[in-house]
């Protein structure tokens, strides 16, 4: 988030390990271990938006060097307690660096950012990527901006939207998966997840 939405964060301080209880631990992700094949050993990764540590955690376990950044404090604190996961925690606009990563793992976290600022956080991802480097974004398809249920900020996207997006930053989108399902507020909803190469 730029610099952190307070209303979003404030939810995740409040629901944390609401949060890190939600989802099925068990089931395999087939995205996931895509991204995890597809890059080699010790390489390192980031992953933008880590929540409660799960999947920071698996990234680890598959012999990554993960760089786990949250905005949220209590969401880190859960990643640390849980799953021994150590999360930098820092918003969107505080990520720096340059050819840093072979890959990025964005899982449903660049939907808390306002889209006006979504072209700034692509280009800051963009220098800190290596030459080749994998990426991974999901979003929630559709139009605008609006809160949910909870009162956490979203931005929608279409995909020929977000592909222009990633095409401005150098990316080229390779493959586009579509869902829905339920999220913490309990409604159902559509989603995007792209794949892409610097």
């Amino acid at each position: 988030m730029s610099g952190g939405d307070r209303e979003t964060l404030s939810v995740y301080a409040k629901q944390a390990e609401r949060y890190a209880n939600a989802f099925d631990t068990a089931r395999k992700d087939p995205w996931l271990e895509a991204f995890i094949t597809a890059l080699p050993a010790g390489a390192p990764v980031l992953e933008l938006g880590c929540g409660p540590g799960r999947i920071a955690a698996l990234l680890k376990a598959a012999g990554l060097e993960v760089d786990a950044v949250d905005a949220s404090a209590e969401m880190a604190d859960v990643a640390k307690r849980q799953h021994d996961v150590d999360v930098r925690v820092a918003s969107f606009d505080q990520i720096t660096g340059t050819d840093c990563y072979d890959g990025i793992w964005a899982n449903f976290s660049l939907l808390h950012a306002p889209k006006a600022d979504m072209p700034g956080h692509l280009a800051r991802l963009a220098t800190a990527l290596r030459p080749g480097g994998r990426v991974h974004i999901g979003l929630k398809e559709g139009d605008g901006e609006a809160r949910d249920g909870l009162g956490r900020f979203y931005a929608y996207y279409r995909e020929e939207e977000l592909r222009g997006l990633l095409s401005d930053v150098g990316w080229t989108v390779t493959q586009v998966d579509r869902g829905a399902s339920e999220g913490l507020d309990g409604t159902v909803a559509p989603w995007l997840i792209v794949t892409a190469h610097g």
